[in-house]
């Protein structure tokens, strides 16, 4: 069965307050988990990268099956292509996070980033605005 994420980050500011939201589902569609936090004062990249970060140590350390492929859609085409290596990484303080995600992806047996329209991605989106309008989520 497939497995499909969807990821996002925000920042009000460049930086400013910042949160990510995600959202896992199975291959019927069915939601599986949905999660946005706050998470200080960062820069929207950081947010997006977060946002993959905690979506794969999610399923990870939460989902106890194995999926014949994991597909994850972000609305960043820096963060899809950056993971998918396309793109080179040029920011120095982004790639712990990244070498972080590489690790977790390799895990769990590869992932497919892809990216998507910003209007594709609307539940990942309003979790991390709602993380930002109630940093208690």
């Amino acid at each position: 069965m497939n497995l499909h994420i969807y990821t996002d980050g925000a920042s009000r500011g460049n930086p400013g307050p910042a949160s990510y939201g995600f959202v896992v589902l199975d291959g019927m569609g069915n939601i599986l988990h949905k999660e946005g936090r706050a998470i200080g004062i960062t820069t929207n990249n950081v947010a997006e990268y977060t946002a993959v970060y905690e979506a794969l140590k999610f399923v990870k350390n939460s989902l106890p099956s194995k999926y014949s492929s994991i597909i994850l859609k972000a609305d960043s085409k820096l963060v899809a292509e950056q993971l998918s290596g396309n793109f080179k990484v040029k920011s120095k303080h982004l790639k712990p996070i990244i070498e972080q995600i590489k690790i977790l992806a390799l895990e769990l047996g590869g992932i497919t980033f892809s990216h998507i329209p910003r209007q594709k991605n609307a539940l990942a989106d309003s979790m991390a605005n709602r993380a930002l309008d109630s940093p208690t989520l």
